[in-house]
């Protein structure tokens, strides 16, 4: 398949400024130029935001340039697109920052090194913080019509709020317009893509180009579908918050488990839409997933191509390895930060030390303390029946004592009942 009849199998074409001159364009077979905007509202993109880094990443890979782009002036006035609320306003030294960390993120999926189409990372504070108010309202503000704004949508349903919608807000899509304009003029830019969300201020942005440079300057807008849930709610959130790219605010393990918790109806979407698959590699998933959906195949291989896009084949394996471990594999060589990725989905205790100091204490004792047995009398029952485990090791000995030797890495005592019954005492 081509780049356009890959990215409408894979479901990320919700609309597009002009569908069939964008598909001549490209076969044309001169590399465009396409970007994507992310607002650093925070330290840490989340698993939201990976459609425009992949959509991006899959234009890269088809030999195209791509740009990322900051938001470093747009994020200090906030998109009212798809909020019901303003955003809190930062400033410039924790827009900075947020730049700083979220160009680690993004060099995971974009190549900022390759020798023929480099990806490039671009901040629009560098030509929109010079612009004076007056120069803006002169040079830019003139090509918009009031009626037109006010008809977006996502000004619309904020109007129709109790909220409303600020000044502030209402001329973002003025600003991501610019934006469009200074790529098109500087970089020879041809495509912006974002979320369906998106559809207003990238229609602003074609729309000025063309007032500006002439009605047969070549512009496109290219908008992806926003992921949901089945039932219709955001993705990316779970009970704990977001799930961010960010391995210091989710884990690899987590966002492994994340994804390997995928909706079954949603798991072909998912595999088409966050991986690099191909359609020959896809469809078998989809056909086996059909047949023995508890088996998981096409939901793990989801999890581990989306970890290993974002954290890399040494992250994926420690989370491959977390996941085991609650599957009854040995420790073994387990890291410590592996293992405390473990101990953050199992119902955790304390133990004081020195009830572990030798003679150490009954192994009955403490099943009852983590919650795996109601009274000593069924530890016992347990034990002897084989389905007490130390550590993922059997312990079938009904006398057997704990002590601080059994501790994994000097604080921990992993305790399971049968297959999946776990508990961990923690050294207070």
């Amino acid at each position: 398949m081509n780049l356009i009849d890959d990215l409408k199998w894979r479901g990320l074409l919700a609309d597009c400024t002009d569908l069939a001159g964008l598909g001549e364009r490209i076969a044309t077979g001169k590399p465009i130029t396409v970007y994507c905007g992310f607002d650093p509202t925070g330290d840490s993109l989340h698993v939201g935001h990976l459609m425009g880094q992949l959509t991006l990443a899959r234009f890269q890979r088809a030999g195209h340039h791509v740009i990322a782009l900051a938001g470093g002036a747009t994020g200090m006035v906030g998109d009212p697109s798809g909020r019901s609320s303003e955003r809190n306003l930062l400033t410039r030294e924790q827009l900075a920052h947020n730049i700083a960390c979220i160009k680690a993120q993004l060099s995971r999926l974009l190549d900022f090194t390759a020798s023929a189409n480099p990806a490039r990372l671009v901040d629009n504070a560098d030509w929109i913080a010079p612009f004076t108010f007056l120069d803006f309202l002169r040079d830019v503000g003139k090509y918009f019509s009031l009626n037109v704004m006010l008809a977006k949508d996502s000004v619309k349903s904020r109007m129709e709020g109790d909220a409303g919608i600020s000044y502030t807000e209402f001329s973002y899509q003025l600003l991501q317009a610019y934006d469009f304009l200074h790529l098109r003029q500087t970089f020879a830019c041809e495509l912006q893509i974002g979320g369906s969300d998106q559809w207003g201020n990238l229609t602003a942005g074609t729309d000025l180009i063309r007032k500006k440079l002439g009605s047969d300057t070549t512009a496109f807008g290219w908008t992806f579908p926003l992921i949901t849930k089945s039932d219709g709610t955001k993705f990316g959130k779970t009970a704990g918050g977001a799930v961010w790219l960010d391995a210091t605010r989710t884990s690899p393990y987590k966002l492994y488990q994340f994804f390997v918790n995928t909706e079954d109806a949603k798991v072909g979407e998912y595999l088409r839409k966050f991986t690099f698959l191909s359609r020959e590699e896809v469809e078998p998933l989809e056909a086996a997933h059909a047949v023995n959906p508890g088996a998981r195949e096409a939901h793990k291989a989801l999890a581990r191509e989306v970890t290993k896009l974002v954290h890399g084949q040494a992250a994926l394996d420690a989370a491959l390895k977390a996941s085991e471990i609650l599957f009854g594999a040995e420790i073994g060589d387990t890291s410590e930060e592996t293992f405390n990725d473990v101990v953050g989905e199992i119902p955790t205790k304390s133990v004081e030390r020195a009830k572990l100091e030798a003679p150490g204490t009954a192994l009955t004792e403490l099943l009852v303390h983590s919650g795996l047995a109601p009274s000593k009398g069924q530890a016992r029952k347990d034990i002897e029946g084989g389905g007490i485990y130390v550590n993922n090791v059997k312990s079938p000995d009904i006398a057997r004592a704990i002590t601080s030797a059994d501790l994994l890495f000097g604080k921990h005592l992993l305790l399971r009942k049968g297959k999946r019954s776990y508990a961990v005492l923690t050294v207070a």
